[in-house]
């Protein structure tokens, strides 16, 4: 089991529900867990859910904390106690094996570039996060963390994200493709053009071209790559359909009496359709391409969202760790592709 550095200060219900899942995650995982913050803050909390002795949980007092309003990088070179900032030292110096936080994202991103640094060959680490299909689940990526790229940056995101989705994920040959408004090769902008030239020209990976905006959902893809900023809109724009299709529902349930029968049969039915579309089922998303796992949880999260981001570190320490060769050679080889393409530059 890997050691995960938690940052309890962050998130929007720290450091309560951060501790709590913690403790969940050392009960029901056997994860061992430290606890980086207000060391009296986070004692209490531990007293409160009866968890003093866990085995497992250490605490690590840091005594400042950065805001979500506070400029990231000024943040994390100013405050060199914070919590979000010490958790990266603790993974620098080997002390932690991963580190996690549901604080200030772009203060995570910050502190992963400043502290740990990307892995050679690694022009942008990106953030991969995971939406529920047809078949189990798809991994997009980049979620949010370069808005402006190109096509040098796409072509690595796809083969990062390859190299995460078949180690961590257990996807021997992950199906890959570029998110388009189109599927024929015409579609698309100069960024993505330029990408998909070279990703079919790529050996290794199983490549399959444009994806759609609902094959994000159909299954036919295992990991669909994008810049940052699409890449958000889509996640969010997916987490706010999700939500109100259940309001839909429920109104809709709540204005006929037998619906309202009907849907205590139903049950079990709504009970599974809601549990595959709750983000806190997929814990955090990790940033890959660090000289280190780092995995960025829901500022929202509540208890069991931190337990199964812990989870979701733990996992990608463990199969991550010594994939920084492979990833290496991976990024060199699109670069020399990159060099070698008449294709067009965004």
């Amino acid at each position: 089991m890997a050691r995960i550095a938690v940052d309890a200060m962050g998130g929007d219900h720290a450091p309560g529900v951060v501790v709590e899942g913690a403790v969940q995650a050392c009960r029901e995982l056997g994860v061992d867990v430290i606890l980086v913050g207000d060391e009296t803050r986070i004692r209490g909390e531990l007293v409160r859910l009866g968890a003093a002795d866990q085995k497992g949980i250490t605490v690590r007092h840091a005594s400042q904390v950065v805001e979500m309003h506070e400029h990231p990088g000024q943040a994390i070179r100013k405050k060199r106690d914070a919590s979000i900032r010490v958790i990266f030292d603790l993974v620098k110096s080997g002390e932690a094996d991963a580190a996690m936080s549901a604080g200030n994202s772009g203060a995570m991103l910050a502190a992963a570039l400043f502290v740990l640094g990307r892995l050679p060959g690694v022009e942008r680490p990106a953030i991969v996060t995971f939406l529920p299909t047809l078949e189990g689940r798809v991994a997009l990526m980049d979620a949010g963390a370069n808005v402006d790229v190109k096509p040098l940056h796409l072509v690595q995101f796809a083969l990062l994200g390859e190299v995460y989705v078949r180690r961590v994920v257990g996807i021997p040959r992950p199906r890959i493709g570029v998110l388009s408004n189109g599927e024929e090769l015409s579609k698309g902008t100069a960024l993505t053009r330029s990408a998909v030239e070279i990703l079919s020209r790529h050996e290794g990976i199983d490549f399959r071209g444009y994806a759609e905006g609902k094959d994000l959902f159909s299954g036919d893809f295992d990991l669909v790559v994008t810049d940052g900023f699409t890449g958000n809109v889509v996640l969010k724009t997916a987490e706010g359909t999700a939500w109100a299709f259940r309001q839909f529902l429920k109104r809709n349930i709540e204005d006929s009496a037998l619906a309202k029968i009907g849907a205590l049969f139903m049950k079990p039915v709504f009970d599974g359709v809601r549990k595959k579309l709750d983000y806190a089922e997929y814990g955090g998303a990790p940033l890959v391409g660090c000289a280190g796992t780092v995995i960025l949880a829901h500022g929202r999260s509540g208890a069991r969202a931190i337990k199964n981001a812990i989870r979701t570190a733990n996992e990608a320490a463990g199969a991550l760790g010594d994939a920084s060769e492979e990833i290496t050679l991976a990024c060199e080889r699109a670069a020399a592709l990159m060099a070698s393409s008449p294709a067009e530059e965004a």
